[in-house]
C-alpha cells in the first residue's frame, strides 16, 4: 500500500472519531435525560416482594397419626381434614365425663329426695308442736279453773296436783317439740345445700365433659384457611407432639407486595395512588396495582437488634420504609403469584398530581 493510501485512511479514521464521538455523547444524553424526566414523575424501587398469609399447623395435643390425607403443593379449602390422630383414649375419656354426669345426677336426686323428707318431717313436728299447744291451752284452762275450785274447797288437792301435772307435763313437751322443729329446721336446710352442692357438681362434671369433647376434637387437624399445603413434615404413624409444626398452609388467593422506599421517597406518596409492578420472574409481566398503607415504623425498627443511635456509634444511613401494595390481578395472573417473589415498584408521582386536583 503507498503512502498516500495510508494517509487517505488516517484522514477518513480521524473524520469518524469525532462523529462516533458524538453519536455516543447524544444516545447517552437522550437516555440520560430520559431517565431524569422519568426519575421526575416516577418513584422505582427493586427492594420489593410478594408477601402472604403463610400459616403454620401445629397440633394442640400429642398423639399418634393414624391418617394423613394431603400431598405437598395441594390445595386445600378452609375446615378441610388434613391429618387424623389416633382418639381411642380421648374417646374413653368422654365417655367416662358423660358418666360422671350421669352420677351426679342421681345424687342430684338422691338429695332432692332427702330434702323432701326433712321438709316432711318439719312439717310433722310443726304439727305436733300445734297438737302440744292446744293441749297446753286445756291444761292452762283446767288449772285456773281448778285452782280456784280448790280454794272453794269444790276439789280436793288430789285432783289439784294432777291438773298441775298435766300442765307441767303438756309445757315440757312443748319444749321438747319446738327444739325438735328446730332440729328439722336445720335439716331441712342442710338437705337444701346438699342439693345446691350436688347441682354445681353436674356443672362441673358437663365442663369436664366439654373439655374431653374439646380435646377430643383436636385429634382431627384441619385447614385453618384456603390455599396451598407446603412443607410436609409428618408420616403415618409418627407421634407428634404439642405445638410441633406439621406443615403450613399458603393462601395464594391474596398476595400483596412489600415495597421498601427510601424515606426521602416516601413523603411524596399517599394511599390509593395507582402502581405499576413488574415481576422478575415474567419480566413482560406488569399488573396494576395500589398504595394500601404505610408502616408505623421503618424496617430497621423491627430488626432483631434495631439500631441505638445513642450509643455514640452514629453514621447516618437512608432509611427504608416498608409500603403495602395491593394489586389488581386477574385470576390467570394470580396463579401465577408467589410469596417470596422479587418484583420492581414505580410510583407516577404525576398521578396522584392529577388526584390531587
Amino acid at each position: 500500500m503507498s503512502t498516500k493510501e495510508n494517509s487517505t485512511e488516517e484522514k477518513k479514521k480521524s473524520k469518524m472519531l469525532p462523529i462516533v464521538l458524538l453519536s455516543i455523547v447524544v444516545v447517552g444524553g437522550f437516555f440520560g435525560v430520559r431517565a431524569y424526566i422519568f426519575g421526575m414523575h416516577h418513584i422505582e424501587t427493586d427492594d420489593a416482594q410478594l408477601e402472604a398469609n403463610i400459616s403454620p399447623v401445629l397440633p394442640r395435643i400429642s398423639g399418634y397419626v393414624n391418617d394423613i390425607r394431603f400431598e405437598d403443593n395441594q390445595r386445600v379449602k378452609k375446615g378441610e381434614l388434613l391429618i387424623a390422630l389416633d382418639d381411642r383414649d380421648l374417646k374413653i375419656k368422654v365417655d367416662q365425663a358423660k358418666v360422671a354426669i350421669e352420677n351426679a345426677t342421681a345424687m342430684v336426686q338422691v338429695a332432692k329426695a332427702n330434702l323432701n323428707s326433712a321438709r316432711a318431717s318439719a312439717e310433722a313436728v310443726k304439727a305436733n308442736t300445734e297438737a302440744v299447744n292446744v293441749r297446753i291451752r286445756k291444761a292452762t284452762q283446767d288449772y285456773n279453773r281448778y285452782e280456784k275450785m280448790l280454794a272453794d274447797k269444790s276439789v280436793t288437792q288430789q285432783q289439784f296436783d294432777a291438773v298441775k301435772a298435766e300442765k307441767e307435763s303438756a309445757e315440757a313437751q312443748l319444749d321438747l317439740v319446738k327444739k325438735q322443729e328446730e332440729a328439722a329446721e336445720v335439716q331441712a336446710n342442710a338437705m337444701a345445700e346438699q342439693v345446691n352442692v350436688a347441682q354445681t357438681a353436674i356443672k362441673q362434671k358437663q365442663s369436664d365433659l366439654d373439655y374431653a369433647n374439646l380435646q377430643l376434637s383436636y385429634a382431627t387437624i384441619t385447614a385453618p384457611q384456603n390455599g396451598v399445603v407446603s412443607r410436609k413434615n409428618v408420616q403415618p404413624g409418627q407421634f407428634v407432639q404439642a405445638g410441633q409444626p406439621l406443615f403450613t398452609v399458603v393462601n395464594d388467593s391474596d398476595v400483596w407486595v412489600v415495597a421498601n422506599f427510601k424515606e426521602t421517597q416516601v413523603s411524596a406518596m399517599k394511599i390509593g395512588t395507582d402502581v405499576d409492578i413488574v415481576l422478575d420472574a415474567f419480566k413482560n409481566k406488569t399488573v396494576k396495582a395500589y398504595i394500601a398503607s404505610f408502616s408505623p415504623a421503618t424496617g430497621a425498627r423491627f430488626s432483631l437488634l434495631p439500631p441505638d443511635n445513642a450509643t455514640g456509634n452514629f453514621v447516618k444511613v437512608v432509611q427504608r420504609v416498608p409500603v403495602k401494595i395491593r394489586m389488581k390481578a386477574d385470576k390467570e395472573t394470580q396463579q401465577l403469584l408467589r410469596p417470596g417473589l422479587s418484583v420492581n415498584v414505580t410510583v407516577n408521582i404525576d398521578e396522584m398530581s392529577d388526584k390531587k386536583q
